[in-house]
């Protein structure tokens, strides 16, 4: 399983992690879970957030220093997503690029295959 992370989505993720770990919300061996659950508009939707709890199942992918946690599930929709981050005047949040999907919301956040 191959996934990236645009220069940008590391710089915000790992200052997010940091500020985590600083006021002791978030231990320094957590990782950022990348999920994929059924739901929104195109009939799968991406999740993300920082999880403490890593199972021996979980894939673990190190990007320049950043930890990302797959579970065996969502691995099978995410190789070869890019992760990016947009701050634009349209919003502020994180974008997945997955060239596997064969259709997107409006809104980017759920995809079809």
């Amino acid at each position: 399983m191959q996934i990236t992370l645009t220069d940008i989505a590391t710089t915000e993720l790992k200052s997010l992690m940091a500020k985590e770990v600083e006021s002791n919300n978030l231990s320094e061996d957590a990782g950022l879970r990348l999920m994929v659950g059924g739901g929104g508009c195109s009939g799968f939707s991406y999740k993300m957030g920082f999880d403490e709890n890593i199972s021996e199942k979980d894939k673990i992918l190190l990007i320049d220093g950043v930890k990302l946690v797959v579970d065996e599930k969502s691995g099978l929709y995410l190789d070869e997503v890019e992760v990016d981050f947009q701050d634009s005047l349209m919003g502020r949040g994180f974008v997945f690029n997955n060239p596997n999907a064969s259709g997107t919301c409006g809104c980017g956040s759920s995809f079809s295959i």
